[in-house]
Protein backbone atom coordinates (compact mmCIF):
# COMPACT_ATOMS: atom_id res chain seq x y z
CA UNK A 1 0.00 0.00 0.00
CA UNK A 2 1.31 3.29 -1.02
CA UNK A 3 1.58 6.27 1.59
CA UNK A 4 -1.51 8.03 2.59
CA UNK A 5 -2.65 11.15 0.84
CA UNK A 6 -1.63 14.44 2.41
CA UNK A 7 -4.19 16.66 3.23
CA UNK A 8 -4.86 20.27 1.97
CA UNK A 9 -5.30 22.68 4.68
CA UNK A 10 -6.37 20.01 6.74
CA UNK A 11 -8.71 18.88 4.22
CA UNK A 12 -8.28 14.70 2.97
CA UNK A 13 -10.33 15.38 -0.40
CA UNK A 14 -10.53 19.26 -0.90
CA UNK A 15 -13.39 19.73 -3.56
CA UNK A 16 -12.14 22.03 -6.33
CA UNK A 17 -14.03 25.51 -5.24
CA UNK A 18 -12.27 24.56 -2.33
CA UNK A 19 -8.99 24.47 -3.75
CA UNK A 20 -9.33 27.76 -5.70
CA UNK A 21 -10.87 29.55 -2.92
CA UNK A 22 -7.74 28.65 -0.78
CA UNK A 23 -5.42 29.49 -4.14
CA UNK A 24 -6.86 32.53 -4.80
CA UNK A 25 -6.18 34.09 -1.01
CA UNK A 26 -2.64 32.98 -1.03
CA UNK A 27 -2.35 34.70 -4.36
CA UNK A 28 -3.32 37.75 -2.63
CA UNK A 29 -1.21 37.34 0.61
CA UNK A 30 1.81 38.73 -0.70
CA UNK A 31 3.28 40.04 2.75
CA UNK A 32 7.14 40.92 2.81
CA UNK A 33 7.80 39.47 6.11
CA UNK A 34 8.13 35.37 7.31
CA UNK A 35 8.93 34.05 10.53
CA UNK A 36 10.76 37.45 11.52
CA UNK A 37 13.33 37.76 8.26
CA UNK A 38 13.97 40.87 7.15
CA UNK A 39 14.53 40.52 3.66
CA UNK A 40 13.71 37.18 2.53
CA UNK A 41 10.12 36.18 2.14
CA UNK A 42 7.75 33.24 0.73
CA UNK A 43 4.78 33.77 -1.33
CA UNK A 44 2.13 31.40 -3.49
CA UNK A 45 3.06 33.49 -6.68
CA UNK A 46 0.52 33.33 -9.97
CA UNK A 47 3.17 33.73 -12.31
CA UNK A 48 5.68 31.59 -10.42
CA UNK A 49 3.04 28.98 -10.50
CA UNK A 50 4.34 28.08 -7.05
CA UNK A 51 6.88 29.22 -4.24
CA UNK A 52 8.72 31.77 -4.93
CA UNK A 53 11.68 33.19 -2.28
CA UNK A 54 11.16 36.96 -2.28
CA UNK A 55 14.77 39.20 -1.94
CA UNK A 56 13.96 42.47 -0.58
CA UNK A 57 16.64 44.73 -1.30
CA UNK A 58 14.34 47.65 -0.26
CA UNK A 59 13.69 47.53 3.39
CA UNK A 60 13.83 51.48 4.18
CA UNK A 61 10.62 51.32 1.12
CA UNK A 62 12.78 54.16 -1.25
CA UNK A 63 11.62 53.88 -4.76
CA UNK A 64 12.67 55.78 -7.56
CA UNK A 65 9.14 55.25 -9.17
CA UNK A 66 5.61 55.63 -7.48
CA UNK A 67 3.36 53.97 -9.04
CA UNK A 68 -0.18 54.58 -8.50
CA UNK A 69 -0.85 51.00 -7.65
CA UNK A 70 1.88 50.25 -5.71
CA UNK A 71 0.61 48.27 -2.77
CA UNK A 72 3.71 48.78 -0.12
CA UNK A 73 2.00 50.84 2.31
CA UNK A 74 4.49 53.69 3.06
CA UNK A 75 2.10 55.36 5.34
CA UNK A 76 3.70 52.86 7.90
CA UNK A 77 7.56 53.65 9.49
CA UNK A 78 9.93 51.22 7.57
CA UNK A 79 11.16 48.08 10.62
CA UNK A 80 14.95 48.15 8.94
CA UNK A 81 16.35 50.91 7.04
CA UNK A 82 19.74 49.30 5.80
CA UNK A 83 20.64 45.83 3.87
CA UNK A 84 22.72 43.64 6.27
CA UNK A 85 24.43 40.73 3.49
CA UNK A 86 25.63 38.32 6.17
CA UNK A 87 21.71 38.36 8.03
CA UNK A 88 20.10 37.84 4.14
CA UNK A 89 22.50 34.94 3.39
CA UNK A 90 21.38 33.36 6.83
CA UNK A 91 17.47 33.84 6.27
CA UNK A 92 17.68 32.68 2.87
CA UNK A 93 19.50 29.39 3.68
CA UNK A 94 17.01 29.23 6.77
CA UNK A 95 13.81 29.60 4.36
CA UNK A 96 15.15 27.34 2.14
CA UNK A 97 15.65 24.03 4.69
CA UNK A 98 12.13 25.46 5.73
CA UNK A 99 11.05 24.19 2.32
CA UNK A 100 13.02 21.62 1.82
CA UNK A 101 11.96 20.01 5.19
CA UNK A 102 8.41 20.71 4.91
CA UNK A 103 7.86 22.79 7.77
CA UNK A 104 6.59 25.56 5.28
CA UNK A 105 3.85 23.82 4.13
CA UNK A 106 2.46 23.54 7.80
CA UNK A 107 1.33 27.25 7.79
CA UNK A 108 -1.18 29.46 5.59
CA UNK A 109 -1.33 29.93 2.80
CA UNK A 110 1.49 27.17 2.07
CA UNK A 111 -0.48 24.59 3.87
CA UNK A 112 -2.89 25.06 0.83
CA UNK A 113 -1.13 23.45 -2.10
CA UNK A 114 -1.50 20.65 -3.27
CA UNK A 115 2.06 18.30 -3.28
CA UNK A 116 2.08 18.84 -7.01
CA UNK A 117 2.30 22.67 -6.60
CA UNK A 118 4.85 22.73 -4.08
CA UNK A 119 8.97 23.14 -4.43
CA UNK A 120 11.04 26.13 -5.32
CA UNK A 121 9.77 27.55 -8.63
CA UNK A 122 12.29 31.02 -8.38
CA UNK A 123 14.64 33.24 -6.27
CA UNK A 124 12.91 36.92 -7.23
CA UNK A 125 14.35 39.69 -6.65
CA UNK A 126 10.94 41.79 -5.43
CA UNK A 127 10.62 43.91 -2.62
CA UNK A 128 9.22 47.14 -1.61
CA UNK A 129 11.18 49.34 -4.02
CA UNK A 130 13.66 48.68 -6.93
CA UNK A 131 15.94 45.96 -6.46
CA UNK A 132 18.82 47.61 -9.02
CA UNK A 133 18.97 50.66 -6.69
CA UNK A 134 20.80 48.92 -4.26
CA UNK A 135 24.42 49.56 -4.13
CA UNK A 136 25.39 46.12 -3.65
CA UNK A 137 22.62 44.70 -6.09
CA UNK A 138 25.88 42.08 -7.55
CA UNK A 139 27.07 40.61 -4.23
CA UNK A 140 22.80 40.14 -3.50
CA UNK A 141 22.60 38.53 -6.64
CA UNK A 142 25.91 36.53 -5.57
CA UNK A 143 24.35 34.99 -1.94
CA UNK A 144 20.85 33.93 -3.90
CA UNK A 145 23.01 32.31 -6.71
CA UNK A 146 25.20 30.52 -4.03
CA UNK A 147 21.92 29.13 -2.68
CA UNK A 148 20.39 28.16 -5.23
CA UNK A 149 23.41 25.89 -5.95
CA UNK A 150 23.83 24.69 -2.43
CA UNK A 151 20.47 23.69 -2.64
CA UNK A 152 20.46 21.74 -5.88
CA UNK A 153 17.56 24.01 -7.18
CA UNK A 154 18.81 23.42 -10.82
CA UNK A 155 14.99 24.11 -12.80
CA UNK A 156 14.60 27.29 -9.91
CA UNK A 157 15.11 30.70 -11.67
CA UNK A 158 16.79 33.80 -10.30
CA UNK A 159 14.27 36.37 -11.17
CA UNK A 160 14.82 40.38 -11.24
CA UNK A 161 11.79 42.33 -11.16
CA UNK A 162 12.36 45.61 -11.84
CA UNK A 163 10.95 49.29 -14.16
CA UNK A 164 14.05 49.03 -15.87
CA UNK A 165 15.50 52.21 -15.04
CA UNK A 166 18.62 51.34 -13.75
CA UNK A 167 19.76 47.88 -16.04
CA UNK A 168 22.02 50.47 -18.47
CA UNK A 169 24.51 50.81 -15.04
CA UNK A 170 27.67 49.09 -15.59
CA UNK A 171 27.41 47.09 -11.95
CA UNK A 172 23.73 46.14 -12.69
CA UNK A 173 24.74 44.78 -16.22
CA UNK A 174 27.42 42.44 -14.26
CA UNK A 175 25.37 41.73 -11.70
CA UNK A 176 22.62 40.18 -14.69
CA UNK A 177 25.83 38.80 -16.26
CA UNK A 178 25.76 36.14 -13.11
CA UNK A 179 21.82 36.15 -13.49
CA UNK A 180 22.06 34.69 -16.97
CA UNK A 181 24.81 31.60 -15.69
CA UNK A 182 21.91 30.83 -12.87
CA UNK A 183 18.74 30.19 -14.95
CA UNK A 184 18.38 34.20 -14.51
CA UNK A 185 15.51 36.10 -16.00
CA UNK A 186 14.32 39.50 -15.91
CA UNK A 187 10.78 41.10 -15.99
CA UNK A 188 10.54 44.17 -16.65
CA UNK A 189 8.30 46.55 -16.05
CA UNK A 190 6.28 48.21 -18.98
CA UNK A 191 2.57 49.49 -17.93
CA UNK A 192 2.33 52.38 -20.94
CA UNK A 193 2.27 53.27 -24.50
CA UNK A 194 2.95 56.81 -24.54
CA UNK A 195 5.35 59.48 -22.14
CA UNK A 196 2.22 61.17 -20.94
CA UNK A 197 0.66 57.90 -19.67
CA UNK A 198 3.85 56.64 -18.14
CA UNK A 199 4.06 59.50 -16.03
CA UNK A 200 0.75 59.30 -14.83
CA UNK A 201 0.99 55.78 -13.51
CA UNK A 202 4.49 54.63 -12.77
CA UNK A 203 5.39 58.83 -11.51
CA UNK A 204 8.92 57.96 -12.16
CA UNK A 205 11.95 59.52 -11.95
CA UNK A 206 13.52 59.10 -15.48
CA UNK A 207 12.44 59.66 -19.07
CA UNK A 208 9.94 56.64 -20.58
CA UNK A 209 12.45 56.67 -23.68
CA UNK A 210 15.43 55.82 -21.06
CA UNK A 211 13.34 52.90 -19.88
CA UNK A 212 12.37 51.62 -23.12
CA UNK A 213 16.17 52.10 -24.30
CA UNK A 214 17.65 49.77 -20.88
CA UNK A 215 14.68 46.99 -21.90
CA UNK A 216 16.10 47.01 -25.74
CA UNK A 217 19.83 46.73 -24.35
CA UNK A 218 18.98 44.20 -22.11
CA UNK A 219 16.79 42.09 -24.97
CA UNK A 220 19.53 42.07 -27.02
CA UNK A 221 21.70 40.47 -24.93
CA UNK A 222 19.04 37.68 -23.70
CA UNK A 223 15.45 37.14 -23.59
CA UNK A 224 12.73 38.74 -21.03
CA UNK A 225 9.94 39.43 -19.85
CA UNK A 226 7.57 42.66 -20.61
CA UNK A 227 5.38 42.69 -17.57
CA UNK A 228 2.44 45.44 -17.77
CA UNK A 229 -0.32 46.17 -15.02
CA UNK A 230 -3.58 47.90 -16.60
CA UNK A 231 -5.77 49.53 -14.65
CA UNK A 232 -8.58 52.07 -14.43
CA UNK A 233 -7.51 55.85 -13.68
CA UNK A 234 -9.80 58.31 -11.99
CA UNK A 235 -12.31 55.26 -13.17
CA UNK A 236 -11.32 55.26 -16.88
CA UNK A 237 -9.54 51.78 -18.48
CA UNK A 238 -6.69 52.77 -21.10
CA UNK A 239 -8.31 53.38 -24.26
CA UNK A 240 -7.52 51.97 -27.83
CA UNK A 241 -4.74 54.50 -28.42
CA UNK A 242 -2.63 54.04 -25.73
CA UNK A 243 -3.22 50.16 -25.80
CA UNK A 244 -1.96 50.84 -29.93
CA UNK A 245 0.98 52.55 -28.65
CA UNK A 246 1.81 50.21 -26.10
CA UNK A 247 1.96 47.65 -28.83
CA UNK A 248 3.94 49.53 -31.19
CA UNK A 249 6.48 49.97 -28.48
CA UNK A 250 6.40 46.35 -28.22
CA UNK A 251 7.25 45.70 -31.87
CA UNK A 252 10.24 48.14 -31.83
CA UNK A 253 11.86 46.43 -29.55
CA UNK A 254 11.61 43.42 -31.03
CA UNK A 255 12.86 45.43 -34.27
CA UNK A 256 15.45 46.64 -32.99
CA UNK A 257 17.03 43.29 -32.17
CA UNK A 258 15.47 42.70 -28.70
CA UNK A 259 14.14 39.04 -27.76
CA UNK A 260 10.97 39.32 -25.66
CA UNK A 261 10.14 35.78 -24.07
CA UNK A 262 6.43 36.54 -23.05
CA UNK A 263 4.39 39.60 -21.99
CA UNK A 264 2.64 39.10 -18.67
CA UNK A 265 -0.95 41.23 -18.24
CA UNK A 266 -2.57 41.99 -15.24
CA UNK A 267 -4.31 44.32 -13.01
CA UNK A 268 -4.82 45.58 -9.29
CA UNK A 269 -4.86 42.24 -6.90
CA UNK A 270 -4.34 44.47 -3.38
CA UNK A 271 -5.40 47.51 -1.98
CA UNK A 272 -3.19 50.19 -4.21
CA UNK A 273 -1.67 53.98 -3.35
CA UNK A 274 -4.46 56.07 -4.95
CA UNK A 275 -7.80 55.52 -4.45
CA UNK A 276 -8.43 56.56 -7.62
CA UNK A 277 -6.46 53.34 -8.81
CA UNK A 278 -8.73 50.39 -9.64
CA UNK A 279 -8.54 47.22 -10.76
CA UNK A 280 -10.17 46.06 -14.84
CA UNK A 281 -12.70 43.29 -14.98
CA UNK A 282 -11.65 39.85 -16.42
CA UNK A 283 -13.52 41.17 -19.92
CA UNK A 284 -11.39 44.23 -19.87
CA UNK A 285 -8.22 42.79 -19.41
CA UNK A 286 -9.39 39.71 -22.25
CA UNK A 287 -9.74 42.79 -24.73
CA UNK A 288 -6.47 44.34 -24.30
CA UNK A 289 -5.07 40.71 -24.44
CA UNK A 290 -6.68 40.46 -27.28
CA UNK A 291 -5.04 43.42 -28.70
CA UNK A 292 -1.54 42.80 -27.93
CA UNK A 293 -1.93 39.28 -29.35
CA UNK A 294 -3.37 40.25 -32.65
CA UNK A 295 -0.21 42.87 -32.90
CA UNK A 296 2.02 41.69 -31.33
CA UNK A 297 4.46 38.01 -32.08
CA UNK A 298 5.14 37.30 -28.36
CA UNK A 299 3.45 34.49 -26.36
CA UNK A 300 1.08 37.28 -23.61
CA UNK A 301 0.11 35.53 -20.63
CA UNK A 302 -3.37 36.89 -18.33
CA UNK A 303 -2.82 36.99 -14.73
Amino acid sequence: MGPAAEPVDGLMNPSRSEISDRKTAAWRQHERRWKGNRYVYAVVSRRSRGISIGINLNPDKACNFDCIYCQVDRNLAAAVRAVDLEKLAEELERTLRAERDGSLYKDAPFNGLLPAERGVRDLAFSGDGEPTAYPDFEAAVRIAARARHRFGLRSAKLILITNAAYLGRPAVADALAMMDENNGEIWAKLDAGSETYFRAVNRPNVSFDCVLDNILHAARIRPLVIQSLWLRVHGSAPDAGEIEAYCRRLNSLISAGGRLKAVQLYTIARNPAESYASALSREELDTIASAVKARVPVPVEIF
